[in-house]
C-alpha cells in the first residue's frame, strides 16, 4: 500500500509539475492565433519528453550516478563541456522566465507591479531551496500545480463547439493571415516548451537525491508515462481556452492576464483565484527546478559536492552557483524586459539546444558498460532515433525561422 501511495503521489506530482511558464504562455499564444491546429505538436512533444526522461531515469536508477558525471566520463571533457554550456544557458534563460512568471502571477493576485515582486520571488526561491526537504518541495508545488485543471473545467464551461475544435486539431495548417513560416516557428516553440531540458535534469538528479535503484524503475516509469501525458492534457486545455475565447475575436495573447482570463469568464472570480494559485505553484515550482538544475549541471560536470541532502557548507559551490543564477535573474528582469517575451525566446532556444542534451543520454542508454542488460531495445531505439532527427531538424530551423518571421510576428 505504501508503494502504491508513493507511485500515485509521484504521478500526481508529475502532472502538476509538467506545466511551467513556457507551457502557459506558448500554448495560450498558439491557441489564440492557430486554434487547435498545432495540438499535434503537443502530442509529439509529450511522447518525446517521455522517451527522454525514461532513458535519463533508467541511467540514474541503474548507475546511481548523475547524468552530467556520466556524460563527462563517457564522452570526454570537451564534448561534455559543449553539452554543459548549451544546457546551462538554456536553463538559466528558463529560470529568468520562471521568476518573471512568479512575479506576474503575484501582480495579478495583488495588483502590485510585477517588478516589485521580482527580488522577493527570487529570495523566496532561495529560501525554499535552502530550508525545505527535496521530497516536500516536489510534492507541494507539484500537487498545487494540479489546480491548473481549472483550465480544463473552464474549457468545458465555455461550451465550445467540440466538433470545430476537433476539426482544427485534425487540419494541421495555418489559418487566416498566418503563413506556413510562422506556423513552423510556433511548432518549434511548442516542441521546445514540451521538451525543456531542465525537466529531465531535475527528474534524473532527483533520482540520485532519492537514491533510486532498479527497484524504483516502476515508480520512475509510472511518473513519466502516466504523469507527463496527463500533464500534456493541461497544455491542450490552455490552448483550447485561448482558441475559444480569442481566436474568433482575432486577439493575440500577449500577457499572463490574458492567459488566465478565460477561466474568469467561465468560472468567475473563485475559478480565477484557484487557477492563479495553480499558476503561482507551477511557475514557482519550475523556478525551484531550474535554479536547482543550474547548480546540478555545473556541480555534476565539475565533480563538486551537490544536492539538497548534503549540508550546505559541504556543497558551498553548488549553492553559490544557484545564488549567482538567481541574482542574474533579478538583474535581467529589473531591466524591465518583458517576462513573456523572455519565455517565448526561452522555449525556442530550448529547442535549439535539445540535440546537444538528448544525444549524450541516448549514447549512454545504449552502453552496456553502464546499463548492463538494460540498454535500449530495438523498438525504443527506433523511436529514439526518429526523435533525434526531429530534434536536429528543429534545432537547425529555429534561428532562420526566428529571423524570417521576426520571432513569429
Amino acid at each position: 500500500m505504501k508503494r502504491l501511495v508513493g507511485v500515485t503521489l509521484g504521478i500526481l506530482t508529475a502532472i502538476g509539475g509538467f506545466v511551467d511558464i513556457g507551457d502557459l504562455v506558448t500554448n495560450a499564444l498558439v491557441g489564440s492565433r492557430f486554434g487547435m491546429r498545432l495540438a499535434w505538436v503537443v502530442v509529439v512533444g509529450v511522447i518525446g519528453i517521455c522517451l527522454y526522461a525514461e532513458m535519463a531515469g533508467r541511467v540514474v536508477a541503474l548507475s546511481g550516478r548523475p547524468v552530467f558525471d556520466l556524460i563527462r566520463e563517457r564522452l570526454g571533457r570537451r564534448t561534455g563541456l559543449v553539452t554543459l554550456i548549451a544546457s546551462f544557458l538554456v536553463t538559466l534563460l528558463t529560470l529568468i522566465a520562471e521568476i518573471g512568471g512568479v512575479a506576474l502571477a503575484l501582480e495579478l493576485a495583488s495588483g502590485v507591479q510585477y517588478l516589485l515582486w521580482v527580488p522577493l520571488a527570487a529570495i523566496a526561491v532561495w529560501l525554499v531551496i535552502w530550508r525545505v526537504k527535496f521530497s516536500r518541495l516536489e510534492q507541494v508545488f507539484g500537487l498545487l500545480g494540479l489546480l491548473l485543471i481549472g483550465f480544463a473545467v473552464a474549457l468545458w464551461q465555455l461550451g465550445p463547439d467540440w466538433g470545430d475544435l476537433m476539426h482544427q486539431a485534425t487540419t494541421p495548417r495555418p489559418t487566416g493571415n498566418e503563413s506556413w513560416l510562422t506556423y513552423a516557428y510556433y511548432a518549434i516553440a511548442l516542441f521546445g516548451a514540451a521538451m525543456t531540458p531542465y525537466e529531465v535534469f531535475f527528474f534524473s538528479s532527483g533520482g540520485v537525491e532519492e537514491k533510486w535503484n532498479r527497484r524504483d524503475l516502476v515508480t520512475a516509469r509510472s511518473n513519466v508515462f502516466i504523469g507527463f501525458p496527463l500533464g500534456g492534457l493541461l497544455s491542450l486545455a490552455i490552448a483550447g481556452c485561448a482558441a475559444v475565447v480569442y481566436l474568433p475575436a482575432g486577439i493575440e495573447v500577449g500577457t499572463l492576464g490574458q492567459v488566465t482570463l478565460p477561466t474568469a469568464m467561465a468560472l468567475g472570480q473563485l475559478g480565477l483565484a484557484v487557477v492563479l494559485v495553480g499558476v503561482f505553484a507551477a511557475t514557482f515550482g519550475a523556478a525551484l527546478e531550474t535554479a536547482l538544475s543550474c547548480g546540478y549541471t555545473i556541480a555534476q560536470y565539475r565533480g563538486w559536492q551537490w544536492g539538497k541532502l548534503v549540508r550546505p557548507r559541504e556543497a558551498s559551490r553548488f549553492h553559490l552557483v544557484i545564488i549567482i543564477c538567481l541574482v542574474l535573474a533579478i538583474l535581467t528582469l529589473l531591466t524591465a524586459v518583458d517576462p513573456v517575451k523572455v519565455t517565448e525566446y526561452s522555449v525556442v532556444f530550448a529547442a535549439m539546444a535539445l540535440p546537444l542534451t538528448y544525444l549524450p543520454i541516448l549514447i549512454i542508454a545504449n552502453d552496456p558498460d553502464y546499463m548492463g542488460r538494460h540498454t535500449n531495445g530495438p523498438v525504443l531505439n527506433f523511436f529514439a532515433l526518429i526523435y533525434l532527427g526531429l530534434l536536429l531538424l528543429a534545432s537547425i530551423a529555429a534561428i532562420p525561422l526566428m529571423i524570417v518571421t521576426k520571432a513569429g510576428q
